[in-house]
């Protein structure tokens, strides 16, 4: 059985901000309205940004195992976690990307990815070392940030 180290879901939190710049740019060209495109090309530089913040912390760790209850613990719950929740898969993003044909549908995915891109976040933060903690809190707090930029866009264009 693989067991999980924290470099593995730094690596996952890559790959969560690579996908969100693929979306971010999708949606920049089906927008229509300019103030969405810019909003969408916007959020794709964050991801960029995002991105090497994670793969600083990743570049600085070194093995780290968290203490665990069982045996195996830490594995079995982020296999689980990944299975049931990881954002921005390959698979999600197809699917979901056939689906959305304006901007207010490109929102609402938005929407729900920052979320669970948060959830995601702030569940890493047990399996980071204490002192890569204070960063992903400002991923936490930017990704907080999308949240509301999309949310009041969203406002916008439903109106």
């Amino acid at each position: 059985m693989h067991v999980f180290e924290a470099s593995d879901i730094v690596k996952i939190a890559v790959r969560i901000e690579e996908n969100g710049f693929a979306f971010y740019k999708f949606a920049e060209q089906i927008a229509k309205q300019e103030e969405a495109k810019k909003l969408f090309s916007h959020l794709a530089s964050e991801e960029v940004n995002h991105k090497k913040i994670f793969e600083g912390i990743f570049a600085k760790m070194e093995k780290y195992s968290p203490q665990e209850s069982y045996e195996g613990e830490y594995s079995s719950y982020l296999n689980d976690y990944v299975d049931n929740n990881i954002i921005f898969t390959k698979d999600t993003l197809d699917k979901e990307l056939a689906k959305i044909k304006d901007t207010v549908t490109a929102l609402d995915f938005a929407i729900r990815r920052e979320l669970d891109s948060i959830l995601y976040y702030h569940e890493m933060k047990r399996f980071v070392p204490v002192a890569q903690q204070e960063t992903l809190d400002q991923v936490i707090d930017e990704e907080r940030k999308h949240f509301s930029k999309l949310s009041e866009a969203k406002k916008r264009f439903s109106a």
